[in-house]
């Protein structure tokens, strides 16, 4: 999900200094839409880790 994020910002930026402000508006929506999905799952992630117990993978 980061990558699509990351393609979304360059679309965006390529889009703005080419001249496309509607493409280049809507790409950067999606990428900062993206971004925070993304944000939130690794929050998520995190509290899920330290809530069971970190499992640093020792055995």
């Amino acid at each position: 999900m980061l990558r699509w994020t990351i393609t979304f910002l360059v679309i965006a930026l390529i889009a703005g200094l080419l001249g496309f402000t509607g493409v280049a508006g809507t790409a950067a929506g999606i990428a900062q839409i993206l971004f925070y999905i993304f944000l939130v799952l690794l929050i998520v992630s995190l509290l899920a880790s330290v809530i069971r117990g970190g499992g640093g993978g020792k055995a």
